[in-house]
């Protein structure tokens, strides 16, 4: 980028990376907020907010920007004391829509590949150092002016969680633009590996090759996941509609509500993960859903919500196997790679094969489940939390018992897949050989 190029051709003087960092961001932010404050704004128009004053909008419109970016809310309010009087009490919002989460992401991403295209290697942070910098600068602004006597957030959370979406949206995006971490950060991967001893290479190779398994399984278990939530919501449509109808919203605010769901997808995906691997999901304190036990309270006229389970049927038992086909899937994925070290050291030290290949098989589905049940968990972390409102406040699913439950199934389905893998790989080599004969 340049602060200007006349139509003569005549180049003019290059934008210093720090103000194109700043000017990337700048439109980050400004494009989030128009895609919050438009279905806010076109709600309001239309009366859907009552009385309520342009300027209280417009503040809604920041807060929903800071829930967007994971910045908590607390919400202040009078409760009922335990002599019957009016007692002050105060709450937190903290549920981050992943979906809206998502936009900063893949602005930041595009404003990365945009400044490691204008920078070198040994200058890029002063692209990055600025896009981050404004973007704390706008968070911090937006908590401060948005904060009220109800609805308040913390200046420093405002700066510094919108952050994290941000910073790594940035670098993933510089290094997808570079090709390589060599590249992007002027370190040599493949000399420093050279200079390292072979079996230190060979363990370094195996790990890796685990902890993409485990990747393969968590991403199979979390597609499985929506796909099991697309036919939930398909079933349950008629009960969907019904909520709608009987809310009233009209257009836009059916609209607005429906987009509101959407930017909660993935959340209520990774909850579906929950219930159907048993670890189950809660939906406020007290109630909680799985596929083999349901204890569900009365819940908010949200439409969405119509689509869970209320009681566990004997089918709903038969979802627990989605984890383990995403086992399968890693374990066969590691087969494939062809970096089972382990078991080419433990076949040569122990002649008995059948005693190495069972050890080696064990060891694999235990390691990808290990691997897909973090990542599992960390996804149930970032689709819970709080909605701030009575009961509540304790939303999705459970990270340690997401972590052992889909831990647990995807490590069955790893050894299943890593010792099928041989027979599947030689069916698929048998039918692709038949069909070259018959050319």
């Amino acid at each position: 980028m340049k602060l200007r190029a006349d139509q003569s051709g005549l180049r003019g003087l290059p934008m210093p990376l720090w103000l194109q960092g700043a000017v990337e961001s700048f439109q980050a932010v400004l494009i989030s907020a128009v895609g919050v404050l438009v279905p806010i704004a076109a709600v309001w128009l239309t009366g859907g907010f009552g009385s309520f004053p342009l300027d209280h909008a417009a503040r809604l419109g920041g807060q929903a920007w800071l829930v967007v970016h994971g910045v908590p809310l607390r919400l202040n309010g009078a409760g009922v004391a335990a002599d019957g009087g009016a007692s002050p009490t105060s709450s937190v919002l903290a549920f981050v829509p992943l979906g809206f989460a998502l936009i900063p992401f893949f602005l930041s991403w595009r404003a990365g590949r945009r400044l490691a295209r204008a920078s070198y290697a040994d200058t890029l942070w002063q692209g990055l150092l600025g896009a981050a910098a404004l973007y704390a600068a706008a968070g911090f602004a937006t908590a401060f002016v948005c904060s009220t006597p109800e609805v308040s957030a913390g200046v420093g959370l405002g700066a510094a969680v919108p952050l994290v979406p941000v910073l790594l949206g940035l670098v993933v995006g510089a290094r997808r633009e570079a090709g390589s971490w060599a590249r992007l950060i002027g370190v040599e991967a493949v000399d420093w590996i050279s200079r390292t001893g072979q079996y230190s290479r060979w363990a370094g190779s195996y790990a890796w090759a685990i902890i993409r398994a485990g990747y393969v399984s968590a991403v199979g278990a979390l597609g499985l996941s929506a796909a099991l939530l697309t036919v939930d919501l398909a079933v349950r449509w008629a009960d969907i509609a019904t909520v709608y109808e009987a809310l009233g919203a009209g257009g836009v605010g059916g609209a607005a509500l429906t987009l509101a769901q959407l930017g909660y997808a993935p959340n209520l995906a990774v909850w579906t993960l929950g219930w159907s691997s048993g670890a189950g999901v809660s939906l406020g304190v007290g109630s909680s859903a799985s596929a083999l036990t349901t204890a569900v309270g009365p819940l908010p006229p949200i439409p969405a919500l119509a689509a869970i389970p209320t009681s566990s049927v004997p089918v709903a038992s038969a979802a627990l196997v989605l984890p383990v086909i995403a086992g399968v899937f890693g374990g066969w994925w590691f087969q494939r790679a062809g970096e089972d070290h382990f078991d080419e050291w433990l076949a040569i030290k122990v002649p008995a094969r059948w005693f190495t290949a069972s050890v080696s098989a064990l060891v694999v589905g235990a390691l990808v489940g290990l691997v897909g049940g973090a990542l599992c968990a960390g996804a149930a972390w970032l689709a819970g939390g709080s909605g701030g409102v009575g009961r509540f406040t304790q939303l999705g699913p459970n990270p340690l018992w997401t972590l052992v439950w889909v831990g647990a199934e995807t490590a069955i389905g790893a050894v299943l897949g890593y010792a099928l893998g041989p027979w599947l790989e030689r069916g698929q080599l048998a039918r692709a050989e038949g069909v070259a004969a018959k050319a």
